[in-house]
């Protein structure tokens, strides 16, 4: 199945991890967080999945420096949303409902979990 052009790989969502954690990083300082020893093949690797992530509007670069710093241009709640969203589409017919269902019974919800449900369905219910 193809790819959309927004989704993020596993890869990616590594680096992307590694910004929302630390906040705005270099590429250097990114690769020093996925790997032990940084060697120039690590260091492309980053570059690269930056590079996809920039062109992708997941991560935004700061060239004002000398060298690039980067930080998340989207948040975790986002890419939730748009990877649920995209489930919702391929195996729901764009129904969140099923996905949801399947969701709670899958697991037990605790006290907080249910409460918390219902105050957003009130909320964003109407």
């Amino acid at each position: 199945m193809a790819r959309t052009s927004q989704d993020v790989t596993e890869a990616e969502l590594a680096v992307l991890e590694g910004l929302w954690n630390k906040g705005p990083a270099t590429i250097r300082q990114l690769a020093e967080t996925a790997y032990e020893d940084v060697g120039a093949s690590q260091y492309a690797t980053v570059q690269k999945l930056l590079d996809r992530l920039e062109a992708k509007g997941c991560v935004a670069r700061d060239r004002t420096e000398g060298v690039h710093v980067f930080r998340a241009a989207i948040n975790r709640d986002e890419l939730i949303g748009r990877r649920l969203r995209a489930v919702a589409d391929k195996l729901c017919g764009g129904s969140l409902t099923p996905l949801l269902t399947h969701l709670v019974k899958a697991e037990p919800l605790t006290d907080q979990d249910r409460r918390m449900l219902r105050d957003l369905i009130e909320k964003h219910g109407k």
